[in-house]
């Protein structure tokens, strides 16, 4: 099974070049990508199964000897994850080649977004296979490349500004993370984690503590936790519907992943937990607060992004393993009802020819169908039982709950208020957008009601309305029945969680596997 780990980075990147080369054939490009994208699912699962039923896979890549060479390690966690942001990618190439098909280049140029999506997808599946320091920076970074072609598609002002704010703070926080390894590497001799977890000990307290902040300070850029969120709401919401999906649903979640790995297993003895909770706690209420002041979509679900990332530190800063299994359902979820709720937010723009909600109305009636795409996600999201946001978060303050402290018990109830104002923030666009009709006869009492959105700010201008193609509507149909399906058999999933958060407490079993490599 060793074999087929080094296909979970290569397909993508042999992909990208075929599709770079057959540039003027937008059915080649659409073969390649789907081809593969659905055979690094297949893997993924395959890869899933093995590890979950034996012990994690770990391979030298080119036969180099650790710590010389280029480790590949897939446990539980990497595997899910891998599935799980195949899927996703899988989804979101589905919509927009639907959205191509009928609007031709001017939005996603297809000579460039497949070789580009392609590359971002080899940089998400680097980032979680990584087994060094090392190799997870160089996938960061092949994510930063893609990331920033597909965030300026289309060539507007509007995008390439946002893309130059995001690009600036992508490498700030690359060079924080590229300083961090290097004091490491000099304090200990090596980047692999698994010999990171083992000869931490050996420096003094306070150079962990330095090493420590310096990489959670990086992560916490990347993964969009408060005060280092401000760059998220104005850069996701301008560029296309699919990119905005897929960076929004998987973006942010790697940085938590290496947050995870960094509390877990690198640095398990120093404790900066106390920091991480009042991190938590300011990214759940100013996210939410920011959410409930927006007048537009896209940007109400930025901001329930960055409030939710609150939720996932939450679980990390609890550090237990019951927390880390939730959080990790909890990520999962987040992922998929995230990229689905910005998929069908895409349809509504096309139906609508607008995304603010000031402007919404009578979508029940003219589109039922994408009413329920939006609906059963944004439900999802605000936490009601029993969908898998209510069964993440309840898991979440169960945990939480069993430590008892007086923060511990804030967070809970700052979970739970963040929770109930996501859902009124994701109902009011219901009930502005979809509910109320033209000719309603309360309609100046419900506009005086919500007259304070009239000043919120836009992310997009008026467009002109579009025919909705069948492909998109598919795919964001087959992600709602993913959502549904992480309630469905959220029984197996979140045993599987709960395996991950029980190995992730035991860094040791990490350093025997990357070992017998080396042997």
């Amino acid at each position: 099974m060793t074999a087929l780990v080094p296909l979970l980075v290569t397909l993508p990147l042999l992909g990208a070049a075929a599709t770079l080369i057959f540039g003027r054939h937008r059915r080649i490009q659409v073969g390649v990508s789907i081809t593969t994208l659905t055979a690094v699912s297949v893997i993924a699962a395959v890869l899933l199964v093995t590890v979950d039923a034996g012990a994690p896979l770990a391979v030298a890549v080119g036969g180099w000897p650790v710590p010389f060479g280029i480790v590949l390690y897939v446990d539980r966690l990497a595997a899910l994850l891998v599935l799980v942001s195949s899927i996703v990618l899988l989804a979101v190439l589905l919509f927009s080649v639907g959205q191509g098909a009928a609007d031709g280049d001017d939005d996603t140029p297809v000579s460039i977004f497949h070789p580009s999506y392609l590359i971002l997808s080899a940089g998400i599946f680097t980032a979680f296979i990584a087994g060094d320091l090392f190799n997870l920076y160089v996938g960061f970074e092949i994510l930063l490349v893609a990331s920033y072609v597909l965030i300026t598609l289309g060539g507007t002002e509007a995008r390439i500004r946002s893309g130059i704010v995001y690009i600036v703070v992508s490498l700030v926080s690359s060079v924080l993370f590229l300083a961090a390894i290097a004091m490491i590497y000099g304090a200990l001799g090596t980047v692999n984690m698994a010999q990171i977890a083992e000869r931490m000990t050996e420096i003094p307290q306070d150079v962990q503590l330095v090493l420590h902040l310096m990489l959670l300070l990086a992560f916490s850029i990347k993964a969009a936790v408060f005060p280092l969120s401000f760059w998220l709401p104005d850069s996701y919401p301008t560029a296309p519907a699919p990119v905005t999906a897929v960076f929004a649903g998987l973006l942010t979640k790697v940085g938590v992943y290496a947050m995870i790995r960094t509390e877990t297993q690198l640095f398990a003895d120093n404790d900066v937990n106390t920091l991480l909770l009042i991190v938590a706690l300011a990214t759940m209420i100013v996210g939410v607060l920011g959410a409930v002041a927006q007048a537009e979509l896209k940007r109400i679900l930025s901001f329930t992004l960055v409030s939710h990332i609150g939720y996932m530190v939450f679980g990390i800063a609890i550090a237990t393993p019951a927390a880390i299994g939730a959080t990790i359902y909890y990520m999962v979820h987040h992922i998929v009802v995230q990229t689905t709720l910005f998929l069908a937010v895409g349809l509504v723009e096309r139906r609508a020819g607008t995304t603010s909600i000031t402007k919404l109305r009578g979508l029940m009636r003219t589109a039922p169908v994408i009413a329920v795409l939006y609906f059963i996600p944004a439900v999802n999201l605000g936490g009601l039982p029993p969908f898998s946001g209510f069964i993440g978060k309840y898991a979440l303050f169960d945990a939480a709950a069993a430590e008892g402290t007086p923060l511990m018990i804030v967070l809970i109830v700052a979970g739970v208020i963040t929770s109930l104002l996501t859902l009124y923030a994701l109902m009011r666009a219901w009930n502005m957008g979809f509910w109320r009709e033209d000719d309603a006869p309360d309609e100046t009492e419900a506009e005086a009601r919500v007259a304070y959105l009239h000043d919120a700010p836009e992310a997009s201008v008026q467009t002109e309305r579009r025919a909705i193609p069948r492909v998109m509507t598919a795919a964001t149909a087959g992600m709602v029945a993913v959502t549904v399906a992480l309630t469905v058999f959220a029984g197996p999933l979140y045993d599987v969680c709960v395996r991950i958060g029980d190995a992730l407490q035991d860094p040791v079993r990490l350093v025997q596997v990357e070992d017998a490599v080396d042997s």
